[in-house]
């Protein structure tokens, strides 16, 4: 390969810019023809994608048909009029489903945490994968493996949660899911596992912020979820924009071939965030130029930039002046060019194109989102039985709120245009329940997610005092300008005007100071509870919400996060009754934004309280409310006493002492009494999520050996150090069970 040819494969434009549709016919680029003739295009980011940034649309996208005959269209090229007729490796946007028009939206990674399903998400990893790879897309950038520590960051939304065991086990799914038992398959996509390293940890919540973490932390917590993965057989991984200790991630030789490569045994490809390289020298200044920054970045071990461009403009000048090793090109090409192998490129480069009219948003994918929507949905507070409503008893229900009926605020950030029936809704479920009495069912929208407006507060009160029951759908929103316009506050009616108006509160690039409702949200719940009428609060958000009042007054509360095209339907089958809900949380929410961070698994020495609170959150990790009760009784654990090396096993009974079926999230922690390096007081180290009848009773096991003892000493290997544990079973981080386990020193 000439040098040109080596730098061609590090590089990936946007592949959206390579070629136009008009009149439902694809056309390529002159731009794009050059660049392959020139030397050759590695890959391409988001050929396939479309939401406001790509400026794609619904109308000027492409169908699942035409995605795979554009991506047919651009490998032909780049196979028949390249010198060595290498495959373009397609990489696409697929965190909760591909971000192309017409696939299934499944709810936020935040969601799918909540639900502690494992092989559920792996089962929805798969669909996404057959999704993906039907249109020609090889490569996903997903899952994102950050641990969330400060959920004021606008990307919450896109974690699992605050554990890294919980999102290790995720990870894990995630390569099985989508990358199956062989890449080459027609239903399997390469994961990329990001942002490595520390992104959820950045100074105030502020996103690619500096992260101030020691190797210790790093190692046990957000490293741990990666080094699963990569165990998985994960074959990507995606730079974070972040620096720790003072060194970009995108820079660190001691992440990318200390510990990646030579500790863990990575062997796949190292690719950048967009823009990353430029940061070095804007952003970080640890560059003088894109060229310093470019040869800094390849030499620490980046083998292909999202963009293309600094690679694009400075490699081959820096090979020309000898400021870069001719053997960093050749190891970073042949990591791509391995890549391509085992994606069976070189044997099948072309996607089928009936095939992704058949699979893309199919039926049975559909089923599958709603009910991964179902499982994420988490009961935080249900006084008096309020919950589930019945029909016969519920009367006139009003719903009311500014995410009752909007589609896609309930879909999350790095989502694809979307036609409105594609989305239910909240009001559209519920209205679905009364077809017969239509009129049973009211509907205001109140207010807007922003903003100061208080116009459809009239409107939402007579709604209120007219109905029996009142469901309260507000929260928050992700969703770019996807040019619907804004909605009559007074009548509920679309509405386009001349301004733009933009209801999005979270997503990336957009942290908040607070966690409180944003605009008059809270204040029109509190309008309405005062009618003296049961209230029902549902929130349909990407981070948590801190509103101390609503928590003290509604009568329950509904946390769904973003639930994706079906959530609406889950959401009505929460309510309803249909399904008992069994998300627990994976991030604790606190009382007062103040409190943060307060996550779980903090260190015994972190403190107790402020002068006006607690440290305690609200509600904390793991906890959620169910319609039925369970009942924990004997815990063991067998042997009581066992050496380094030795494993335990933890066994507890469970019983549905209630009477409705539903699924227990049942929780596995350990405390290590006395360590020569400070620990969290508690941390997760198993869990399983089991469904019991009504009087069913249950016996739970889990194994406790090294793994889940060891902890990284101060020589910054693991150990295990003899002492008392103590273990805890449980229906969340402060109520469970507890025994205690001996460990001596191996004989």
């Amino acid at each position: 390969m000439t040098p040109e040819e080596k730098v061609g494969q590090l590089l990936q434009p946007f592949g959206w810019q390579t070629y136009e549709h008009k009149d439902g016919k694809i056309e390529l680029a002159e731009s794009f023809k050059q660049q392959v003739e020139a030397g050759g295009v590695g890959s391409l980011y988001g050929a396939l994608r479309a939401d406001p940034w790509t400026g794609v649309t619904l109308e000027s996208g492409l169908s699942p048909r035409e995605g795979a005959e554009a991506v047919n269209a651009i490998q032909r090229y780049a196979m028949e009029h390249s010198r060595l007729g290498i495959p373009i490796l397609i990489g696409e946007e697929c965190s909760h489903g591909h971000m192309a028009i017409g696939a299934t939206v499944f709810p936020v990674p935040l969601s799918l945490g909540s639900a502690w399903n494992v092989e559920l998400y792996r089962e929805m990893c798969r669909a996404v994968a057959k999704e993906t790879r039907s249109q020609g897309g090889a490569v996903t950038y997903s899952p994102v493996l950050d641990v969330v520590r400060d959920p004021r960051w606008g990307r919450t939304e896109e974690c699992f949660g605050e554990d890294p065991h919980l999102i290790a086990e995720y990870a894990k799914a995630s390569v099985e899911g989508f990358q199956g038992e062989s890449l080459a398959h027609e239903d399997s996509v390469a994961v990329t596992l990001k942002h490595f390293v520390g992104y959820g940890s950045s100074e105030g919540g502020r996103n690619a912020g500096p992260v101030h973490m020691g190797k210790r932390e790093l190692l046990e917590v957000d490293m741990l979820p990666f080094k699963a993965a990569v165990e998985a057989g994960a074959k990507s991984i995606m730079t974070a924009y972040n620096e720790i200790d003072g060194v970009p991630c995108t820079t660190s030789s001691e992440l990318l071939q200390d510990i990646l490569r030579d500790e863990w045994g990575f062997d796949g490809m190292v690719i950048t965030d967009c823009g990353a390289i430029d940061m070095l020298a804007s952003g970080h200044d640890v560059a003088e130029d894109g060229l310093d920054a470019s040869v800094q970045s390849i030499t620490a071990g980046i083998d292909m930039e999202m963009s293309g461009v600094m690679f694009g403009q400075y490699l081959l000048q820096a090979l020309s002046e000898g400021k870069l090793d001719p053997a960093v090109l050749d190891t970073a090409a042949a990591r791509v060019l391995a890549l391509k192998f085992e994606l069976g490129l070189f044997e099948q480069p072309y996607a089928d194109p009936d095939r992704a009219e058949k699979l893309i948003g199919s039926e049975e994918h559909i089923a599958l989102a709603r009910r991964v929507a179902s499982e994420g949905i988490v009961l935080l507070k249900n006084d008096g039985g309020t919950l589930p409503l019945e029909k016969g008893t519920a009367g006139r229900i009003a719903v009311i709120g500014p995410n009752a009926d909007a589609f896609y605020n309930q879909l999350g950030d790095y989502t694809s245009p979307q036609p409105k029936d594609k989305v239910v809704t909240v009001l559209e479920a519920i209205r679905s329940r009364y077809k017969e009495d239509p009129d049973s069912v009211l509907y205001a929208p109140g207010c807007r997610i922003r903003g100061e407006s208080r116009e459809g507060f009239e409107s939402a009160l007579a709604c209120a005092a007219a109905a029996d029951s009142i469901v309260m759908v507000v929260g928050g929103s992700s969703a770019r300008d996807f040019g619907e316009g804004t909605i009559d506050l007074r009548t509920g009616a679309s509405k386009v005007t001349e301004n733009a108006w933009n209801d999005m509160d979270c997503g990336e690039g957009i942290d908040r100071v607070s966690l409180g409702l944003s605009g008059v949200q809270l204040e029109l719940v509190q309008e309405v509870h005062k009618l003296g009428k049961p209230v029902v609060v549902v929130y349909i958000n990407g981070r948590p919400v801190v509103e101390p009042w609503i928590d003290e007054n509604a009568h329950a509360i509904v946390e769904a996060w973003y639930p994706g095209q079906e959530g609406g339907s889950a959401i009505a089958d929460v309510l309803f009754g249909d399904e008992n809900p069994s998300g627990r949380l994976t991030v604790s929410i606190p009382k007062h934004t103040g409190q943060l961070p307060v996550y779980y698994n903090g260190k015994r020495s972190r403190g107790k309280r402020y002068l006006e609170e607690d440290s305690q959150p609200r509600y904390p990790f793991g906890y959620g409310l169910s319609y039925t009760t369970f009942e924990y009784s004997n815990l063991s654990v067998e042997p009581a006493e066992l050496a380094v090396g030795e494993e335990a096993m933890v066994t507890v009974d469970v019983m549905n002492a209630g009477d409705r079926s539903g699924a227990e999230v049942v929780q596995l922690y350990v405390s290590d009494a006395a360590s020569k390096v400070t620990r969290p007081e508690r941390e997760l180290k198993g869990f399983e999520k089991i469904m019991l009848a009504p009087g069913e009773k249950r016996t739970v096991t889990f194994s406790v050996g090294a793994e889940q003892l060891q902890y990284i000493g101060k020589d910054m290997v693991p150990v295990v150090e003899p002492g008392l544990f103590r273990v805890l079973v449980g229906r969340n981080v402060q109520d469970t069970l507890n025994a205690d386990l001996i460990v001596r020193e191996a004989k």
